[in-house]
């Protein structure tokens, strides 16, 4: 039967897939793979394809975003196809856009979900889920442009008594997204405009969650930027207001000064 699967691989590595997700990819005449919207992290293709037991085709934002009808929709028109992505599938909004274009063309659609760092990133760190706010994600300047709309959401989840989830960009370090940070935070006080939060926020930063590396510390941002997290990936969260379940879970997870 022709289908389009969009299955999960979880948090870290090869082996997070959930049967279910194996199962399709099994069953799958074409199996895609896609990682410019997440990190590869601990997969490799190759160990990936020798456990899985299929080829697997890698796909980069443009032959999702651009030319999708010319390829992956157009053979999932008459075969079962597979798309695997690092986390859960429908995070990304590359993802929920193509299954719509997949359902315009009267293809079929199924989404097999699995752990994302969204969900995992919580219970990491002993905070509570519904006790986060809006997320944004720390990106590269562009030029001397640095975006503002992780600080602003910080500021704003701050106000609520929330906790913000940082993405980081593709390969960076906690201590690079603490210095963007910082330095929209210098630019903002120039302009007049609030700022000055920085030096009272208790950040968790996260390395490689999932892994039997991973590494979760909280700490001030002068002290987090000298820790060693390790490699990537990373995400970083700023902590809001804390029950005192949270508190004692980041002194025990996290050895949070606090």
């Amino acid at each position: 039967m022709s289908m389009l699967t969009f299955v999960g691989l979880g948090i870290y590595d090869e082996k997070d897939i959930s049967l279910k997700g194996l199962e399709a990819v099994k069953q799958a005449d074409l199996v895609f793979a896609e990682f410019y919207t997440s990190p590869l992290a601990g997969r490799r293709l190759e160990r990936m394809e020798e456990i899985y037991g299929k080829k697997i085709i890698v796909l980069n934002r443009k032959d999702l975003e651009e030319k999708a009808e010319e390829g992956i929709l157009k053979e999932a028109k008459d075969k079962n196809v597979v798309l695997l992505s690092a986390g859960d599938p429908m995070i990304a909004t590359t993802h929920v856009d193509l299954m719509l274009r997949a359902m315009e063309m009267g293809i079929k659609t199924r989404v097999i979900h699995a752990s994302s760092i969204v969900s995992a990133v919580a219970g990491v760190c002993g905070l509570q889920i519904y006790k986060f706010g809006r997320s944004a994600t720390v990106s590269p300047p562009f030029g001397s442009t640095i975006s503002e709309v992780p600080y602003e959401t910080v500021l704003e989840n701050r106000r609520r008594g929330l906790h913000t989830l940082l993405f980081l960009d593709v390969g960076m370090k906690i201590s690079e997204a603490l210095e963007l940070l910082e330095e929209v935070e210098r630019r903002r006080e120039r302009a007049g405009k609030e700022a000055g939060i920085l030096k009272e926020v208790l950040f968790v930063g996260v390395a490689r969650a999932g892994s039997e590396t991973q590494v979760v510390k909280a700490d001030y941002a002068d002290a987090l930027k000298r820790f060693d997290f390790g490699e990537p990936p990373h995400v970083l969260v700023a902590v809001g207001e804390l029950h005192f379940m949270e508190k004692e879970a980041l002194v025990r997870l996290a050895s949070a000064p606090i």
